[in-house]
C-alpha cells in the first residue's frame, strides 16, 4: 500500500474516500485512532492509502477532482 494524502480534516478524508470508492478505487484510512487520542493538537495526521497499482490513477482522480493542484509535491 503507498500513502496517498495525509490530513487531520474527517470530513475531507470521508469525501476523499468516497470519491475514490466511487471510480473503483479502494482507500485505507490509517492512524484514525491515534490522531483522535492526540486530540486537537494536530500532530499526528491520518494516512489515505490505496493499493501500489491503484497510486497513480487516484492522483490523477484528485488532480481532476480540484482536491489537490497539478503541482502539487507528493510524499
Amino acid at each position: 500500500m503507498k500513502e496517498l494524502i495525509r490530513s487531520n480534516d474527517p470530513v475531507r478524508l470521508s469525501f476523499l474516500t468516497a470519491l475514490l470508492a466511487d471510480a473503483g478505487i479502494g482507500a485505507l484510512l490509517l492512524d484514525t485512532h491515534s490522531s483522535i487520542m492526540q486530540g486537537s493538537i494536530g500532530i499526528l495526521e491520518q494516512r489515505l492509502m490505496v493499493a501500489d497499482d491503484d497510486l497513480e490513477p487516484a492522483r490523477r482522480l484528485l488532480i481532476e477532482a480540484a482536491q489537490v493542484a497539478a503541482d502539487y509535491v507528493w510524499r
